[in-house]
C-alpha cells in the first residue's frame, strides 16, 4: 500500500537529513534570497519536509545561525598578524571587520553573545594582545578594543542598512530632496556640498578611519612588545 499523503515518504527524508544538508540549504537561501527570507519554515520548504520534521534537527533559529556561524568558520586559517605591536593592532582591527562582514545576519550576530563568541572571541585576543604589545595596560586595552568594536559595528551596520534601502528605492532619497532645497545663508557649509554628497561620501574610508581610530588610541605611545600589564 502506498504511503497516505507521502508521509511515510517525507519522514525517511527526515531521517535521512544531516546537519551538513541543513546548513547548505540555508546558505543557499542567504545567498538567493536574503537574511530577512530565511525563517525555520521558508527552510523547511527548501528542504522539502514540514517545519515539525525540521526542528527535529535544528531546534530554532539561533542553533541554526550557531550552525552557519560555525560553518563559515570551519577550516579558515587564522593569518599570520604582523610582529611590530602597531601594525599587529590595525591588522587586528581589520580582522574583526572582516569577520563580522562575512555575515549577512550581521544584526543577530550582534545581538547575541553566543554568535558573538563563536564567531570573533579569536580576534578579541589578537587586539587585547596587540594593544598590550603598545604599551597600554590590560583595561585601557579593553576600552581600546570597545572604540574599536563601536566604530567596526557602526560601519556595517549603516552599510549593510545603507545597500539595503537604496535597493529598494525608485525616488531620491529623502537627504537628496532635503539637499536640493537648502538655502545656502542658512546652510552655507552643506550647501556648497549638496550636488557633491553623495559622491563625496560613496568612497570606501574604513581603512583610513581605522587607522586614525588606532593612532589616536595609542598618541605617542612606546610600544614595549611582552609586556602584559
Amino acid at each position: 500500500m502506498k504511503p497516505r499523503n507521502g508521509r511515510r515518504g517525507g519522514a525517511r527524508q527526515s531521517a535521512s537529513l544531516s546537519q551538513k544538508t541543513i546548513v547548505a540549504a540555508a546558505l543557499h537561501i542567504l545567498d538567493s534570497e536574503g537574511p530577512q527570507q530565511l525563517t525555520m519554515r521558508r527552510l523547511a520548504r527548501e528542504l522539502s519536509i514540514t517545519p515539525m520534521a525540521l526542528y527535529h534537527h535544528v531546534r530554532d533559529r539561533h542553533e541554526l545561525l550557531l550552525l552557519l556561524v560555525a560553518s563559515r568558520s570551519r577550516g579558515r586559517e587564522r593569518p599570520i598578524l604582523p610582529e611590530d605591536p602597531r601594525e599587529r593592532l590595525l591588522a587586528a582591527a581589520q580582522l574583526l571587520h572582516d569577520v563580522l562582514a562575512q555575515y549577512p545576519f550581521l544584526h543577530e550576530i550582534l545581538a547575541s553573545p553566543d554568535l558573538l563568541a563563536v564567531s570573533s572571541l579569536w580576534v578579541m585576543e589578537a587586539l587585547l594582545d596587540a594593544a598590550v604589545d603598545c604599551g597600554l595596560p590590560l583595561e585601557e586595552a579593553v576600552r581600546a578594543h570597545q572604540a574599536i568594536w563601536h566604530f567596526t559595528v557602526g560601519v556595517l551596520l549603516i552599510r549593510t542598512t545603507s545597500h539595503q534601502h537604496h535597493a529598494e528605492l525608485t525616488r531620491p532619497t529623502q537627504r537628496e530632496r532635503v539637499f536640493a532645497t537648502l538655502s545656502p545663508d542658512d546652510f552655507p557649509r552643506v550647501s556648497s556640498l549638496a550636488d557633491r554628497w553623495s559622491s563625496l561620501t560613496a568612497r570606501d574610508t574604513h581603512r583610513e578611519a581605522l587607522e586614525d581610530i588606532v593612532e589616536g588610541l595609542l598618541g605617542g605611545r612606546p610600544a614595549h612588545p611582552g609586556e602584559h600589564g
